[in-house]
């Protein structure tokens, strides 16, 4: 399902099936920000804001009820829906979006094209580059933007580029 992205805002999470005939909902976080699924949380979904009221975890994911969500139906209807939030100010996070699009170049000031995603992975989240090359995100040392674009520096291990080759 292709999703639209709403402007200045991340997707953090899906909806998941109703727990309950309350209106409890179990939500799924793409995010290890698990903030976004704390109490009095805001989270953008189906056109409108979405305010966690009350929250539990329960093994990776989350049991939420959102303000006005009182019932069955109405959290059936919830069902699926991708949910976005504001960014966090955190100096020390990668955020994808701020990663795609970017030109990355080696310490040693080696271009190496552009990064055209991210692909999860659970050692470590990999820069896929416009060449095809994965780039561990753990070779990242800084991303700087400037007027001209982002620009990503890796400092990756000898011969990561010639597994292409």
């Amino acid at each position: 399902m292709n999703v639209e992205r709403p402007e200045g805002l991340l997707e953090v999470g899906r909806i998941g099936r109703p727990h309950g005939i309350r209106g409890d909902v179990f939500l799924n976080l793409v995010t290890d920000h698990t903030e976004r699924a704390q109490v009095g949380s805001r989270l953008w979904g189906r056109g409108r804001w979405l305010t966690i009221q009350t929250s539990n975890s329960s093994s990776q994911r989350w049991r939420v009820h959102i303000e006005g969500v009182d019932d069955r139906s109405a959290a059936e209807a919830l069902t699926g829906v991708v949910v976005f939030a504001e960014p966090i100010d955190d100096p020390d996070a990668l955020w994808i979006h701020e990663l795609i699009g970017a030109n990355v170049i080696e310490v040693n000031g080696i271009d190496r094209g552009g990064c055209i995603s991210v692909v999860s992975n659970p050692a470590s989240d990999l820069l896929e580059l416009q060449s095809g090359s994965l780039v561990p995100v753990t070779f990242v040392t800084s991303v700087e933007h400037t007027a001209s674009g982002t620009l990503i520096t890796i400092d990756p291990p000898e011969g990561l580029f010639e597994l292409n080759d």
